[in-house]
């Protein structure tokens, strides 16, 4: 049966409202395709690891290049993609606004905007700004029912204030965000303080260095875990293994470690 985008959102939507699930970060279509096959039933994408399937480092990419890479995404598999659609791809409301009606129709379940500027002396925008853009966009987004998530980047970008991330997230929430989002919280008290911040609106966990397992986040009150770069990072890193020993040694030993060729097939087939 042929799953449409109207239905992904509203299976997205529903699986916000109890329980935690995995949103694991898929790359490219094939990784998509295999996040699917084994059994997830929500993906995000992740500027990170899509930028470097063409060479570009992250928050290198063109809003082109993210729709495109979006739609392909969507269109692959039958279960919800949000997207990590990171600031928005401008500064000033009304244009985030005009990429945000572009994301959307890419066919993704739930959208993300942050409030990172890319600027280290200044490196979240002000406060106000940031409201606007969340607003913005929530308009863009108009009756498609697609999820907004609003994230802020302070502890990423070493502002470590909880009470600001706090009133960032909080004033999201009002701004019209559905789901709330801080990477970079690794304590279970911080992580406990948000969700009971932003309740009943759900909280979105980067997974990072709270070490924290499913289960464990459940309890603290998460809606969702996603891991962002991570798994684009591990498959590099057997790459850059395997490659580094050819170029190095001349030797072949760490591709015994790949995965084998005919179960790639049978999952693709």
């Amino acid at each position: 049966m042929h799953v449409t985008t109207a239905d992904k959102r509203a299976t997205f939507r529903k699986m916000h409202e109890s329980g935690c699930f995995i949103l694991p970060n898929p790359v490219d279509v094939g990784s998509a395709k295999a996040l699917q096959h084994l059994g997830f039933k929500a993906l995000a994408s992740s500027s990170a690891g899509f930028a470097w399937t063409i060479g570009k480092a992250d928050n290198r990419v063109t809003v082109e290049d993210v729709c495109q890479h979006l739609a392909a995404l969507s269109s692959s598999v039958d279960i919800p993609v949000n997207a990590d659609f990171e600031g928005g791809f401008a500064v000033e409301p009304d244009k985030v606004a005009d990429n945000v009606e572009r994301g959307v129709r890419t066919g993704v379940a739930g959208l993300s905007i942050e409030d990172s500027t890319g600027d280290k002396d200044k490196p979240i925008y002000e406060r106000a700004l940031a409201v606007e853009r969340i607003k913005a966009s929530r308009k863009a987004i108009g009756d498609s029912n697609t999820l907004l998530v609003g994230r802020c980047e302070a502890f990423l970008w070493g502002v470590t204030e909880l009470k600001l991330v706090i009133d960032r997230l909080t004033a999201y929430a009002d701004a019209g965000a559905d789901c709330l989002y801080a990477p970079g919280l690794k304590t279970r008290e911080d992580i406990a303080a948000v969700v009971k911040a932003v309740a009943p609106k759900p909280f979105n966990l980067l997974i990072g260095g709270s070490g924290l397992s499913l289960k464990e986040a459940e309890d603290l009150g998460v809606r969702r875990i996603s891991v962002g770069g991570s798994l684009a990072r591990a498959a590099w890193g057997g790459f850059m293994r395997a490659a580094k020993e050819m170029a190095e040694k001349g030797t072949f030993g760490e591709l015994a470690g790949g995965y084998p060729g005919g179960e790639l097939n049978k999952m693709f087939s």
